[in-house]
Protein backbone atom coordinates (compact mmCIF):
# COMPACT_ATOMS: atom_id res chain seq x y z
CA UNK A 1 0.00 0.00 0.00
CA UNK A 2 2.85 2.36 0.88
CA UNK A 3 4.57 1.68 -2.48
CA UNK A 4 1.31 2.28 -4.35
CA UNK A 5 0.79 5.53 -2.46
CA UNK A 6 4.28 6.79 -3.35
CA UNK A 7 3.70 5.77 -6.98
CA UNK A 8 0.44 7.74 -7.12
CA UNK A 9 2.11 10.77 -5.55
CA UNK A 10 4.96 10.57 -8.09
CA UNK A 11 2.49 10.37 -10.97
CA UNK A 12 0.59 13.39 -9.64
CA UNK A 13 3.87 15.33 -9.30
CA UNK A 14 4.83 14.59 -12.91
CA UNK A 15 1.36 15.33 -14.30
CA UNK A 16 0.48 18.43 -12.27
CA UNK A 17 3.88 20.08 -12.01
CA UNK A 18 6.74 18.72 -14.14
CA UNK A 19 4.67 18.35 -17.33
CA UNK A 20 2.04 20.99 -16.60
CA UNK A 21 1.96 23.74 -19.24
CA UNK A 22 3.58 26.48 -17.09
CA UNK A 23 6.42 24.20 -15.96
CA UNK A 24 7.01 21.95 -19.00
CA UNK A 25 9.50 24.29 -20.75
CA UNK A 26 11.67 24.63 -17.66
CA UNK A 27 11.58 20.97 -16.67
CA UNK A 28 12.40 19.93 -20.24
CA UNK A 29 15.41 22.28 -20.32
CA UNK A 30 16.62 20.94 -16.98
CA UNK A 31 16.01 17.40 -18.21
CA UNK A 32 18.08 18.09 -21.33
CA UNK A 33 20.98 19.42 -19.25
CA UNK A 34 20.87 16.47 -16.85
CA UNK A 35 20.67 14.04 -19.79
CA UNK A 36 23.84 15.59 -21.23
CA UNK A 37 25.67 14.92 -17.95
CA UNK A 38 24.44 11.32 -17.82
CA UNK A 39 25.41 10.62 -21.45
CA UNK A 40 28.85 12.21 -20.93
CA UNK A 41 29.57 9.94 -17.95
CA UNK A 42 28.19 6.84 -19.69
CA UNK A 43 30.28 7.54 -22.80
CA UNK A 44 33.38 7.84 -20.62
CA UNK A 45 32.57 4.63 -18.73
CA UNK A 46 31.69 2.51 -21.79
CA UNK A 47 34.66 3.80 -23.81
CA UNK A 48 37.06 2.96 -20.97
CA UNK A 49 35.98 -0.68 -21.10
CA UNK A 50 35.36 -1.31 -24.80
CA UNK A 51 37.51 1.15 -26.82
CA UNK A 52 41.16 0.07 -26.79
CA UNK A 53 42.54 3.42 -27.93
CA UNK A 54 40.50 5.48 -25.44
CA UNK A 55 42.89 5.24 -22.45
CA UNK A 56 45.78 6.45 -24.63
CA UNK A 57 43.99 9.64 -25.66
CA UNK A 58 44.98 12.98 -24.19
CA UNK A 59 42.71 14.65 -21.63
CA UNK A 60 41.25 17.09 -24.14
CA UNK A 61 40.72 14.28 -26.67
CA UNK A 62 38.75 12.31 -24.07
CA UNK A 63 36.66 15.40 -23.30
CA UNK A 64 36.00 15.84 -27.02
CA UNK A 65 35.22 12.11 -27.38
CA UNK A 66 32.65 12.17 -24.58
CA UNK A 67 31.20 15.49 -25.69
CA UNK A 68 30.60 14.04 -29.14
CA UNK A 69 28.70 11.22 -27.44
CA UNK A 70 26.32 13.85 -26.04
CA UNK A 71 25.98 15.55 -29.42
CA UNK A 72 25.30 12.24 -31.19
CA UNK A 73 22.61 11.25 -28.68
CA UNK A 74 20.91 14.63 -28.98
CA UNK A 75 21.08 14.47 -32.78
CA UNK A 76 19.36 11.07 -32.88
CA UNK A 77 16.65 12.24 -30.48
CA UNK A 78 15.88 15.61 -32.05
CA UNK A 79 16.16 14.53 -35.70
CA UNK A 80 13.74 11.64 -35.10
CA UNK A 81 11.31 13.99 -33.35
CA UNK A 82 11.72 16.60 -36.10
CA UNK A 83 11.04 14.10 -38.88
CA UNK A 84 7.90 13.01 -37.03
CA UNK A 85 6.50 16.53 -36.65
CA UNK A 86 7.42 17.69 -40.17
CA UNK A 87 6.40 14.63 -42.21
CA UNK A 88 4.08 12.42 -40.15
CA UNK A 89 2.26 14.42 -37.48
CA UNK A 90 -0.99 16.23 -38.29
CA UNK A 91 -0.16 19.03 -35.86
CA UNK A 92 1.10 21.41 -38.55
CA UNK A 93 -0.61 19.98 -41.63
CA UNK A 94 -4.21 19.27 -40.63
CA UNK A 95 -6.38 22.09 -42.07
CA UNK A 96 -9.19 21.17 -39.70
CA UNK A 97 -7.20 22.13 -36.60
CA UNK A 98 -7.99 25.56 -35.21
CA UNK A 99 -5.49 28.39 -35.41
CA UNK A 100 -2.82 29.35 -37.90
CA UNK A 101 -0.09 26.83 -38.62
CA UNK A 102 2.64 29.17 -37.36
CA UNK A 103 1.00 29.37 -33.91
CA UNK A 104 0.39 25.65 -33.40
CA UNK A 105 2.21 23.67 -30.73
CA UNK A 106 1.67 20.72 -28.46
CA UNK A 107 2.99 19.54 -25.13
CA UNK A 108 5.29 17.08 -26.91
CA UNK A 109 6.60 19.62 -29.43
CA UNK A 110 7.35 22.11 -26.65
CA UNK A 111 8.96 19.44 -24.49
CA UNK A 112 11.19 18.32 -27.37
CA UNK A 113 12.40 21.86 -28.01
CA UNK A 114 13.15 22.27 -24.30
CA UNK A 115 15.33 19.15 -24.25
CA UNK A 116 17.13 20.42 -27.34
CA UNK A 117 17.64 23.84 -25.74
CA UNK A 118 19.13 22.14 -22.68
CA UNK A 119 21.61 20.43 -24.99
CA UNK A 120 22.55 23.69 -26.76
CA UNK A 121 23.16 25.34 -23.37
CA UNK A 122 25.37 22.45 -22.23
CA UNK A 123 27.33 22.12 -25.46
CA UNK A 124 27.88 25.88 -25.73
CA UNK A 125 29.15 25.98 -22.15
CA UNK A 126 31.52 23.08 -22.87
CA UNK A 127 32.75 24.72 -26.08
CA UNK A 128 33.44 28.03 -24.34
CA UNK A 129 35.10 26.26 -21.38
CA UNK A 130 37.54 24.44 -23.66
CA UNK A 131 37.67 27.12 -26.39
CA UNK A 132 38.90 26.70 -29.06
CA UNK A 133 39.76 22.99 -28.62
CA UNK A 134 36.17 21.77 -29.15
CA UNK A 135 35.24 24.23 -31.89
CA UNK A 136 35.97 27.68 -33.23
CA UNK A 137 33.87 30.80 -33.49
CA UNK A 138 31.62 29.26 -36.15
CA UNK A 139 30.39 26.67 -33.63
CA UNK A 140 29.72 29.37 -31.05
CA UNK A 141 27.71 31.37 -33.60
CA UNK A 142 25.84 28.23 -34.67
CA UNK A 143 24.83 27.38 -31.08
CA UNK A 144 23.88 30.96 -30.21
CA UNK A 145 21.64 31.26 -33.27
CA UNK A 146 20.12 27.81 -32.80
CA UNK A 147 19.58 28.29 -29.07
CA UNK A 148 17.91 31.68 -29.58
CA UNK A 149 15.54 30.34 -32.25
CA UNK A 150 14.67 27.20 -30.25
CA UNK A 151 14.09 29.19 -27.04
CA UNK A 152 11.81 31.72 -28.75
CA UNK A 153 9.80 29.00 -30.49
CA UNK A 154 9.46 26.98 -27.30
CA UNK A 155 8.35 29.83 -25.00
CA UNK A 156 6.03 31.56 -27.49
CA UNK A 157 4.74 28.56 -29.45
CA UNK A 158 5.46 30.39 -32.72
CA UNK A 159 7.00 28.82 -35.84
CA UNK A 160 7.63 25.45 -34.22
CA UNK A 161 7.24 23.77 -37.61
CA UNK A 162 10.10 25.80 -39.08
CA UNK A 163 12.21 25.20 -35.99
CA UNK A 164 11.79 21.46 -36.41
CA UNK A 165 12.52 21.74 -40.14
CA UNK A 166 15.90 23.29 -39.32
CA UNK A 167 16.55 20.74 -36.56
CA UNK A 168 16.21 17.91 -39.10
CA UNK A 169 19.72 18.94 -40.18
CA UNK A 170 20.97 17.29 -36.96
CA UNK A 171 20.56 13.97 -38.79
CA UNK A 172 24.06 14.54 -40.24
CA UNK A 173 25.72 14.98 -36.83
CA UNK A 174 26.26 11.27 -35.98
CA UNK A 175 28.09 10.73 -39.30
CA UNK A 176 30.30 13.77 -38.68
CA UNK A 177 31.23 12.46 -35.24
CA UNK A 178 31.77 8.94 -36.55
CA UNK A 179 34.30 10.36 -39.00
CA UNK A 180 36.17 11.97 -36.09
CA UNK A 181 36.00 8.75 -34.06
CA UNK A 182 37.43 6.72 -36.96
CA UNK A 183 40.21 9.25 -37.46
CA UNK A 184 41.07 9.33 -33.74
CA UNK A 185 41.06 5.52 -33.59
CA UNK A 186 43.59 5.36 -36.46
CA UNK A 187 41.13 4.11 -39.09
CA UNK A 188 41.46 6.98 -41.55
CA UNK A 189 42.53 4.61 -44.34
CA UNK A 190 39.70 2.14 -43.75
CA UNK A 191 36.81 1.48 -46.11
CA UNK A 192 34.43 2.51 -43.31
CA UNK A 193 36.03 5.98 -43.31
CA UNK A 194 35.49 6.33 -47.07
CA UNK A 195 31.87 5.11 -46.92
CA UNK A 196 31.19 7.46 -44.03
CA UNK A 197 32.53 10.36 -46.10
CA UNK A 198 30.15 9.55 -48.96
CA UNK A 199 27.22 9.28 -46.52
CA UNK A 200 28.13 12.67 -45.02
CA UNK A 201 28.19 14.24 -48.49
CA UNK A 202 24.75 12.88 -49.42
CA UNK A 203 23.20 13.57 -46.02
CA UNK A 204 24.57 17.10 -45.87
CA UNK A 205 23.34 17.89 -49.38
CA UNK A 206 19.81 16.73 -48.52
CA UNK A 207 19.41 17.82 -44.88
CA UNK A 208 21.49 21.00 -44.76
CA UNK A 209 21.26 22.38 -48.29
CA UNK A 210 18.15 21.19 -50.14
CA UNK A 211 15.94 21.03 -47.04
CA UNK A 212 16.76 24.64 -46.18
CA UNK A 213 15.65 25.62 -49.69
CA UNK A 214 12.40 23.71 -49.14
CA UNK A 215 11.88 25.50 -45.82
CA UNK A 216 12.12 28.92 -47.47
CA UNK A 217 9.73 27.74 -50.20
CA UNK A 218 7.28 26.65 -47.47
CA UNK A 219 7.60 30.07 -45.83
CA UNK A 220 6.87 31.69 -49.20
CA UNK A 221 3.72 29.57 -49.66
CA UNK A 222 2.50 30.45 -46.15
CA UNK A 223 3.74 34.02 -46.01
CA UNK A 224 0.24 35.26 -45.17
CA UNK A 225 0.55 33.36 -41.87
CA UNK A 226 4.20 34.14 -41.24
CA UNK A 227 3.49 37.87 -41.47
CA UNK A 228 1.08 37.48 -38.53
CA UNK A 229 3.93 36.54 -36.18
CA UNK A 230 5.54 38.97 -33.77
CA UNK A 231 8.32 41.07 -35.29
CA UNK A 232 11.14 39.23 -33.48
CA UNK A 233 9.78 35.83 -34.52
CA UNK A 234 9.39 37.05 -38.10
CA UNK A 235 13.05 38.12 -38.14
CA UNK A 236 14.14 34.77 -36.67
CA UNK A 237 12.25 32.78 -39.32
CA UNK A 238 14.26 34.49 -42.06
CA UNK A 239 17.47 35.43 -40.26
CA UNK A 240 18.48 32.26 -38.41
CA UNK A 241 17.99 29.78 -41.30
CA UNK A 242 19.79 32.21 -43.63
CA UNK A 243 22.80 32.47 -41.32
CA UNK A 244 22.85 28.73 -40.65
CA UNK A 245 22.46 28.09 -44.38
CA UNK A 246 25.59 30.14 -45.08
CA UNK A 247 27.51 28.17 -42.44
CA UNK A 248 26.20 24.92 -43.93
CA UNK A 249 27.40 25.92 -47.40
CA UNK A 250 30.84 26.81 -46.00
CA UNK A 251 31.10 23.45 -44.24
CA UNK A 252 29.74 21.68 -47.34
CA UNK A 253 32.62 23.11 -49.34
CA UNK A 254 35.05 21.63 -46.80
CA UNK A 255 33.25 18.28 -46.97
CA UNK A 256 33.58 18.20 -50.77
CA UNK A 257 37.30 19.01 -50.55
CA UNK A 258 37.84 16.38 -47.84
CA UNK A 259 35.97 13.70 -49.77
CA UNK A 260 37.86 14.52 -52.98
CA UNK A 261 41.16 14.35 -51.10
CA UNK A 262 40.26 10.97 -49.58
CA UNK A 263 39.24 9.54 -52.96
CA UNK A 264 42.43 10.84 -54.57
CA UNK A 265 44.62 9.25 -51.88
CA UNK A 266 42.75 5.97 -52.21
CA UNK A 267 43.15 6.08 -56.00
CA UNK A 268 46.89 6.74 -55.62
CA UNK A 269 47.32 3.81 -53.21
CA UNK A 270 45.45 1.54 -55.63
CA UNK A 271 47.75 2.57 -58.49
CA UNK A 272 50.83 1.92 -56.30
CA UNK A 273 49.59 -1.56 -55.41
CA UNK A 274 48.83 -2.33 -59.07
CA UNK A 275 52.31 -1.21 -60.16
CA UNK A 276 53.94 -3.37 -57.46
CA UNK A 277 52.01 -6.42 -58.68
Amino acid sequence: MAIKSYKNQAQMLVKNYLLADPFAPYTSILGGILACKVVYDLTDLISSFYIKTYPSLTKIQRVDWNNRGISTTHAIFVSALSLYFVFWSDLFSDPHLTGLMVFRSSQLSTFGLGVSLGYFFSDLAMTLWQYPALGGIEYVIHHLLSGTAVAYSMFTGEAQLYTYMVLISEVTTPEIHLRWYLDTAGMKRSTAYLINGVVIFIGWLIARVLLFGYMFYHVYLHYDQVIEMHAFGFVLVFGVPSALGILNLMWFGKIIKGLAKTLEKRRSRTKELDSEN
